[in-house]
């Protein structure tokens, strides 16, 4: 790291800490049990394809009973539950990065979206939903009168 200076820009050497302090952050996870600072569980990826949206998310671990899907105001929710595995006590952990218990996310969906034709499907841990893009709407004219 750079020894300030009398004389020298010290933009430089602000800069220089601004990338020491964020090279620092990268390297922390503030994680605490069933709170995430960093990352939003579960992680979703949304694609834009001719016809539709897909939305994907990484659900390892959970059953299609335990995931609830809902829409309402252009805002979708998942919401689900994961259940520990059973292979060992939990006052046993020194580790525990996987998350269980009760989950929830929204995710804002486009506007063109045929929301009665929604549907989903869990495939070996990976959620699939698809939202069927609404047709364009063409402009419309729109009459004026005057007096």
């Amino acid at each position: 790291m750079r020894v300030f200076r009398l004389g020298h820009n010290w933009g430089d050497a602000f800069s220089d800490l601004e990338r020491e302090v964020d090279r620092l952050l990268r390297g922390v996870n503030l994680s605490i049990q069933g709170l995430r600072f960093g990352r939003q569980y579960p992680p979703i990826n949304l694609y834009e394809l001719d016809d539709e949206y897909l939305l994907t998310s990484e659900l390892p671990g959970v059953r299609v009973d335990d995931l609830d899907l809902t829409i309402a105001g252009g805002m979708l929710t998942i919401r689900g539950s994961r259940q520990p595995d059973g292979a060992s006590d939990e006052s046993r952990f020194r580790r525990q990065e996987r998350h269980c218990g009760t989950w929830q996310r929204s995710v804002s969906i486009p506007d063109r979206v045929l929301e009665d034709d929604l549907r989903a499907e869990l495939n070996e841990g990976i959620l699939h939903i698809h939202l069927p893009k609404a047709p364009d709407e063409a402009p419309r004219q729109i009459p004026v009168s005057g007096k």
